[in-house]
């Protein structure tokens, strides 16, 4: 029985302290300060906007290059793909 109680004592002290890195009072704080949250959150959606901006320019850049490299090979059925691209593209501009 006294096995049990150690047991379930030191399983008690584990949640406690679990709850205590969790810093549960200072969330909620947070959360009733309305300013503090929505501004929070505002700019988190800014730099998430940026950041996926800057990604996708990198990614576009590097897809470019890609499909430069593979223009200058002359590759007879992606060539005439591209081809088809870039034609598409300067009709839709005129």
């Amino acid at each position: 029985m006294k096995e049990w109680a150690a047991w379930m004592a030191n399983k008690m002290d584990e949640h406690l302290f679990a709850l205590e890195r969790l810093r549960l009072p200072e969330y909620i704080s947070y959360l009733e300060d309305r300013r503090r949250f929505y501004r929070t959150q505002f700019v988190a959606g800014i730099l998430r906007g940026v950041g996926s901006a800057i990604g996708f320019t990198i990614l576009g850049a590097v897809l470019v290059w890609l499909l430069q490299g593979l223009a200058q090979r002359n590759l007879p059925v992606i060539g005439d793909f591209l081809a088809e691209i870039v034609s598409l593209v300067q009709r839709r501009l005129e």
